[in-house]
């Protein structure tokens, strides 16, 4: 009799989205501050009853100047980490070579400690020691949770960070560059980026689109509001 006639449900594969590569944060998070630093930047000089040209100016500069600034940031905080993990899989892997029955052993723990019974994580133990680069992987998993070979690359991290916060940066300077000589089409263009981005991600999380959007509208709105204060402020003391 078949598993089916049995009532047994077959088994179902299905894969999963990758949730370790180093392109998603600062794409998310660069795309997010571009927008949000931009606009805010825009709003602030705005306030202080700027021109549109010097607007449009601080609006570019701001754009030009972030997007470097954040990947180069991100090119030395995801290198500094893999050039972190690479050490210590080195470290790993002398280990390995000089005491690999010590290493053995500890790995049978690992497996113990998760519930396996003595007898087979001592023999699972030996059977993935017989390969070293197998040993290492799975020491270098377990013990560092890294997977030597899979590291984040600062390259895609750095290119992605650049794009999207210049993309970000771009939305609520685009009315200036068409013409606009008002905070408000560049108010309405951010607010429906904001609120577009943030349900946008929430296609990708577990969150409701409508409430990633809002969350993120608000976040942004304060920060533009504070600083057009801030920008009113100052203009209107005149220092």
């Amino acid at each position: 009799m078949t598993d089916a006639g049995r009532g047994v449900q077959p088994e179902r594969h299905h894969r999963h989205r990758d949730v370790t590569g180093g392109w998603l944060r600062p794409a998310v998070f660069g795309a997010m501050d571009g927008l949000v630093s931009n606009f805010a930047l825009i709003a602030g000089v705005a306030g202080g009853q700027a021109s549109r040209q010097v607007v449009l100016l601080a609006g570019l500069a701001g754009l030009a100047a972030g997007a470097f600034s954040m990947a180069a940031g991100e090119y030395i905080s995801v290198a500094s980490q893999s050039e972190l993990a690479e050490a210590e899989i080195e470290v790993e892997r002398m280990e390995l070579t000089r005491h690999p029955v010590a290493e053995e052993q500890e790995l049978a723990g690992v497996f113990e400690a998760r519930g396996v019974d003595p007898e087979t994580a001592a023999e699972v133990a030996r059977q993935l020691s017989r390969d070293p680069e197998e040993a290492l992987e799975v020491h270098a998993r377990e013990e560092l949770g890294v997977t030597p070979g899979d590291l984040p690359s600062p390259v895609l991290a750095a290119g992605s960070s650049f794009l999207s916060f210049g993309a970000g940066a771009l939305l609520p300077v685009l009315p200036y560059v068409l013409g606009a000589s008002s905070l408000w089409p560049a108010a309405v263009v951010a607010a429906l980026g904001l609120f577009g981005a943030g349900a946008l991600v929430s296609r990708i999380t577990a969150r409701p689109w409508w409430f990633g959007g809002t969350r993120q509208l608000l976040f942004g709105a304060a920060a533009a509001a504070i600083t057009y204060g801030v920008g009113a402020l100052i203009g209107t003391s005149g220092l």
